[in-house]
């Protein structure tokens, strides 16, 4: 195989990697370490009425899990394009 295509081909998979873990630590910070173990100190702040805790496990979460999914989307389209690897 072509080395210089195989070089390439590593390039986008770290960079497709990189994407993948800084989604995964926000992931894991807004389903798991906000809602769960940081709820009691969040509790102390109040959102709409409702302690931020809470909200942050009823809601919260899903709104950056939406958010991450088009980051993602977002993201990956403009590392496509730059690996010249898009659709058309």
């Amino acid at each position: 195989m072509n080395t210089k295509l195989q070089e390439q081909r590593t390039a986008y998979w770290k960079a497709n990697v990189r994407i993948l873990v800084g989604c995964m630590i926000v992931w894991f910070i807004a389903g798991y370490v906000l809602p769960i173990f940081l709820a009691p100190v969040l509790n102390m702040v109040s959102l709409g009425g409702y302690p931020l805790g809470f909200w942050m496990a009823q809601q919260g979460a899903i709104y950056v899990f939406l958010m991450l999914i088009f980051f993602y989307a977002w993201r990956m389209n403009k590392l496509d394009r730059q690996f010249d690897v898009h659709e058309e």
